[in-house]
């Protein structure tokens, strides 16, 4: 029976995975608490492979070979090696075969591989942290309308929210998510580290934080910009600069964000 002759309701989708990394790992438990059946867990890694699938009751194998029972594999390795796996991959000509990659396109699929498409989570995920997977956006596409509405079922059947978006779209948003979530955190870290010079814990600054992003998400980035730089204030930013001197990276930074700042224009966001 295909795929999509198959009643959700009634039958199961059978998944299997590449990659019991955080990605991997977060949706596949989600999936097995949602009630579908995982199959099969394929990873390097012995000792987080066999232990995602025990908590799946799911089988384990270190070589990228799926039954034609599969109907949905789920590719979640890192981005730099997805192409190599996803040539590595040996199954069924009725399998789904997706990744969960922001950055990487539908077309570096290999042409063996007719049933193809991508499930991107729009979110950060960590070892030993769960993820709220309601409301959780997955950028969805494929290659035909079927696997489109498998795709959104599989998001929404775990509580997330499915939206089309093909492969420029989808980079542009990914790049969007590194400038909010990952050049975020390094400003934190750099942060973390300039508080401690101080002799003060992070723990000061959670109000500040708190507040930021409250404010980011109430009346918009561009609106809530304050700051030194938005004023223009170059006593302030001398001084700063002057106490980064234990540090030329941190300075090349300060300066790179501040000469941002000064040249947006914030008068659009208002």
């Amino acid at each position: 029976m295909s795929i999509f002759q198959k009643n959700s309701d009634m039958t199961p989708f059978n998944i299997s995975f590449a990659g019991a990394g955080r990605v991997g790992t977060a949706l596949c438990k989600e999936m097995y608490q949602a009630g579908f059946n995982i199959d099969l867990i394929v990873s390097v890694s012995s000792e987080y492979g066999e232990s995602l699938a025990t908590s799946c009751n799911a089988r384990w194998s270190s070589e990228l070979i799926y039954p034609d029972h599969t109907d949905i594999l789920i590719v979640a390795v890192p981005d730099q090696q997805l192409k190599e796996v996803l040539h590595k991959i040996v199954s069924g000509p009725e399998t789904l075969v997706v990744h969960t990659a922001g950055s990487v396109g539908i077309d570096d699929f290999p042409e063996r591989i007719k049933r193809k498409g991508v499930l991107y989570p729009l979110q950060t995920f960590s070892k030993d942290r769960k993820v709220n997977f309601k409301g959780l956006p997955f950028l969805i596409e494929a290659s035909d309308e079927h696997s489109v509405a498998v795709l959104k079922l599989l998001a929404e059947k775990i509580g997330g929210r499915a939206e089309y978006a093909d492969s420029e779209h989808r980079r542009m948003i990914h790049l969007a998510a590194v400038f909010i979530c990952n050049f975020t955190n390094h400003m934190l870290t750099e942060g973390h580290d300039i508080a401690s010079k101080a002799g003060f814990s992070f723990d000061l600054l959670e109000p500040l934080l708190n507040e930021t992003i409250s404010k980011a998400l109430d009346i918009g980035p561009g609106r809530a910009q304050t700051g030194p730089a938005v004023r223009n204030d170059q006593v302030t930013i001398e001084k700063h600069l002057e106490l980064l001197s234990f540090s030329p990276d941190m300075q090349k930074i300060y300066n790179e964000i501040t000469r941002s700042i000064i040249q947006y224009d914030y008068r659009q966001s208002i």
